[in-house]
């Protein structure tokens, strides 16, 4: 390994030593650590490189984990006998992420070691900067801004491409709390994105100094706040509810015509 490499993955040891229960600053040098550096994947079948490799794994609390070490120091003092590959961090959490994995770090140390769940490798996967630091608390909006969700009511009226419009309050472990404004679409094309990118421009005009506002894609099914939105709220735009049911036959429409 290069000498880079091996500072890299120094650096991933020396912020796990610093991981502690509600230290939540370290994890989150720990993650950046990790985008950075590089593990050893342990390999519970096959060879690395061989198209037969398969990772080991190991479940905590429901969640599913390929288990790993920081240094080749780590792995002798594992004891693990079988094959591994040596994983830039980046690239192992792009390729685990997408099927709910995470990696668990040094799992034969004392107290077990720390565990990557697998939203924090998709936060590394796609840019630790671009998404809130978990875990998120999640509630619906208490503060009352009527004149945001009246104009942004009005401006989806007119964009077609949105079909529905949620909402949460998001209090990342680290950083700010902001507004999320959840954007249930018929259609991801790049003219519908811009036109909901201009809807959103001309609406938060009507939001008040300081308040972070943030939108997040329903579509997306590994984003936390959008799995929570799914579950937990109800649309406060709703274009096919707002359109009423179809109208049904009677005084003053004819009856379906036969074909």
């Amino acid at each position: 390994m290069s000498a880079s490499g091996t500072a890299a993955a120094g650096q991933v040891e020396h912020m796990l030593r610093q991981v502690t229960p509600g230290r939540y600053d370290a994890y989150e040098a720990l993650l950046q650590a990790l985008a950075d550096g590089r593990v050893w994947m342990l390999l519970w079948h096959g060879q690395a490189g061989s198209p037969d490799a398969q990772y080991g794994n190991m479940e905590v609390d429901g969640l599913g984990y390929a288990p790993c070490v920081t240094s080749a120091e780590e792995l002798s003092a594992s004891g693990w006998t079988r094959a591994h590959e040596v994983v830039a961090g980046a690239d192992v959490a792009r390729a685990l992420f997408p099927d709910r994995w995470g990696i668990w770090l040094n799992p034969h140390a004392p107290g077990g070691g720390v565990g990557i769940p697998w939203p924090d490798l998709r936060r590394i996967a796609t840019g630790l900067d671009r998404m809130p630091a978990g875990p998120l608390r999640l509630t619906e909006p208490a503060i009352e801004i009527p004149q945001f969700y009246a104009l942004l009511t009005q401006n989806a009226h007119r964009t077609p491409v949105v079909r529905s419009l949620r909402r949460a309050w998001v209090q990342p472990s680290l950083g700010a709390p902001y507004l999320a404004i959840g954007l249930d679409l018929y259609d991801t094309g790049r003219q519908s994105v811009e036109s909901v990118r201009a809807m959103m421009q001309q609406s938060i005009a009507a939001v008040p100094d300081g308040l972070p506002v943030s939108t997040v894609a329903m579509s997306d099914d590994y984003d936390p706040v959008a799995m929570w939105l799914r579950a937990s709220t109800r649309p406060f735009y709703d274009r096919e509810a707002h359109a009423g049911p179809p109208r049904q036959p009677g005084y003053g429409y004819p009856p379906a015509q036969s074909r």
